[in-house]
């Protein structure tokens, strides 16, 4: 009786693997030769197939279910109703295997309490329907990836940064020759921890994930103007494809920069924050500029919000990947902004500041170890994370000095980066370089209604407008708000006719953070908060892109671009007498080194008397707000209504 009962038992057993074994989950290849390249996860037996089945993305592949880096719904794919179906994802390698898992989700088992960053219920994962094997790089795993370049600590070097999976010993060489790459350079090591980390969930088992080993060397004694080549890697783990750039020129009067703030990055599954669908479009147009150049040097300026991974490690991975192709070929240079460095104990934290827990825990750890800025600035965490760098420093490239500051850490008469900036700003030269370009995170002007900042921004222009207005800086450019936003040339909240004591301010926030602050009402319109737009902006729009500023010893230009077209949709220009030009929204060609002819522009000096301009010009200021806000409504509308996800995501009051 007893062996018949155990046979019972075993039928059964088989019987309920058999009926749970209905579902399979398989992946093709196995193996993959290099990050970007996609696995297709294919699956079958999925019985009454809901439209909350899903599949989830794990690496490591032993994380716990609700550890997912990533979900997609399986209703993406067209055949998903009959209960079999594929999806096709491209994978970046993150250092370790991957696996992916399929899960019924049912309509009661939705927690509300359980959301991701835009107040959507994360999947459950009660119910494992199947599991694939691992998905393996191979001997890629150990290829350097996420190679990016910046200016060096002197005018004849180029830096160059990657992450490798280990500690090994890895080189650059480069050289004249695509098929000569005589020099080589050895590079240096470093890693961050877990412990670093401040807060969750940078340092929760949910957000943290291993960094890699990051890779910094230099190329050295580079011939100004040249075209290098270069790779890096080592022969024992492989080397990376060949780059190349322009090196700079300590000798040439223009100058090429592409420059925005708050991009992000797009990622090919939802995650537990919000990612940023509009970056693709600002690094395609960027990369077609910089094609576009041939020969001529340019750099790139990412004035804060880098990656917006706020904890969750991946996403600074998915981020490095996709601006690779820009990075490796100019250098890529950043400031810090809230989404790098705020968190709860953060050394200095006025009351006045609004400063928050916006970096998700990092406090300033990866942008300060991924990024390797010039000059040696630092301030202590606090914690026991390293010090926080690249928070200010500057530079010159052709006729333009470049000055970087940090609105998150101590700016105000009396402290070190008061005294960095007073300093070189009283030492620029400027028969070599005469114009200058301050840029940092939070505006110092700005008329979105964004108004937790206001009292810093009053901060900003007591302490250091004086400093701008004294020594004549040209441009200061702002992220933060994710518009575009230019004024006049502005002092004391007051419009000057030249940029020589008034600098002109451009709010540029607006490379892929999707979120977007209404215009700040005026007391007149108060329903109308497009209509009419303050005296003293001059152009505004909800519209994504990005600027492109072009400089000789006569004229800096900057140029709105838009991504939804990659054309010119506002410039201003700036002489080196002092005047500053207006108004054209011709195409430019940047391979000539000039935008609109000054026949074709407005001079600008408006003030509250200068009404016979306003009345000239309101028409078409109006018109262009107008539009551009439409259009970057529609075009953001669109992304959502195509996205194919069941829930919409709801847009929050951030910056």
């Amino acid at each position: 009786m007893i062996g018949n009962f155990s046979f019972f038992l075993l039928f059964i057993s088989v019987f309920v693997s058999s009926a749970n074994a209905k579902e399979a989950l398989s992946i093709s290849p196995k193996t993959l030769n290099r990050s970007g390249d996609s696995v297709v996860i294919q699956w079958s037996g999925v019985e009454s197939p809901s439209d909350l089945d899903w599949l989830g993305i794990y690496s490591p592949p032993d994380s716990p279910h609700d550890h997912f880096i990533g979900y997609k719904f399986l209703n993406v794919s067209s055949t998903w109703k009959s209960g079999s179906g594929s999806i096709s994802l491209p994978v970046t390698n993150l250092r370790s295997n991957y696996s992916f898992r399929i899960f019924r989700w049912t309509q009661s088992e939705i927690d509300t309490k359980h959301k991701d960053h835009d107040q959507n219920p994360l999947p459950g994962t009660k119910h494992l329907l199947a599991e694939s094997e691992q998905l393996t790089f191979g001997s890629a795993v150990g290829m350097p990836e996420q190679i990016h370049l910046a200016f060096g600590s002197k005018v004849n070097r180029m830096r160059v940064m990657f992450v490798a999976g280990d500690v090994e010993e890895r080189f650059v060489r480069y050289g004249e020759a695509k098929d000569l790459l005589g020099n080589t350079a050895a590079a240096r090591a470093i890693r961050y921890e877990r412990e670093h980390m401040c807060n969750s969930p940078a340092n929760s088992t949910i957000g943290w994930r291993d960094p890699g080993w990051i890779f910094n060397t230099e190329m050295k004694n580079l011939n100004g103007g040249v075209r290098y080549y270069y790779q890096v890697g080592s022969d024992s783990k492989g080397w990376s494809e060949i780059h190349s750039f322009i090196a700079r020129d300590v000798t040439a009067v223009d100058t090429v920069a592409f420059m925005f703030g708050d991009m992000g990055c797009a990622t090919p599954y939802t995650t537990f924050i919000r990612t940023q669908d509009e970056s693709i479009s600002t690094v395609k147009w960027i990369l077609r500029d910089i094609e576009a150049l041939g020969d001529k040097a340019a750099m790139v300026s990412h004035i804060g919000d880098i990656s917006y991974a706020r904890g969750y490690s991946w996403v600074w991975d998915e981020f490095f990947a996709q601006i690779e192709p820009i990075a490796s070929k100019v250098a890529y240079h950043v400031c810090i902004g809230n989404h790098e460095y705020d968190f709860p104990a953060q050394p200095w934290k006025p009351d006045w500041a609004a400063y928050g827990n916006d970096g998700g825990g990092e406090c300033g750890v990866p942008y300060s170890i991924k990024f390797d800025m010039p000059g040696n600035s630092s301030e202590p965490t606090g914690t026991k994370a390293p010090p926080t760098r690249n928070l200010y420093y500057s530079y010159d490239m052709g006729s333009v000095h470049f000055l970087y500051i940090s609105t998150e850490t101590n700016f105000l008469k009396g402290g070190s980066q008061y005294e960095f900036i007073k300093q070189d700003l009283e030492s620029v030269n400027r028969n070599k370089t005469p114009f200058v370009v301050v840029q940092g995170h939070r505006p110092m002007y700005t008329t979105s209604n964004e108004v937790r900042d206001t009292l810093l921004r009053l901060k900003m222009v007591e302490h250091l407008e004086p400093l701008f207005v004294k020594n004549n800086v040209t441009l200061a450019l702002w992220g933060h708000v994710h518009r575009y936003e230019r004024f006049c040339p502005i002092s004391n909240n007051t419009c000057g006719k030249q940029w020589q004591g008034s600098p002109v301010h451009l709010v540029i926030g607006m490379a892929g953070q999707d979120w977007q602050p209404v215009w700040q009402p005026r007391p007149n319109h108060p329903d109308l908060p497009i209509f009419p737009q303050p005296e003293q902006s001059m152009y505004r729009t909800g519209e994504f892109g990005y600027t492109r500023l072009v400089a000789n010893r006569e004229k800096l230009t900057v140029s709105f671009v838009g991504n939804h077209d990659g054309e010119v949709h506002d410039t201003v220009e700036m002489l080196a007498s002092g005047e500053v030009i207006s108004g054209s929204k011709e195409v430019t060609k940047i391979t000539k080194l000039e935008t609109v002819p000054a026949s074709a522009a407005t001079l600008v000096g408006k003030s509250e008397s200068s009404v016979s301009w306003y009345v000239k010009g309101v028409s078409l200021l109006v018109m262009g707000a107008l539009v551009g806000f439409i259009v970057g409504f529609l075009t953001h509308g669109k992304k959502v209504s195509s996205s194919g996800n069941r829930w919409i995501p709801i847009k929050n009051e951030e910056t």
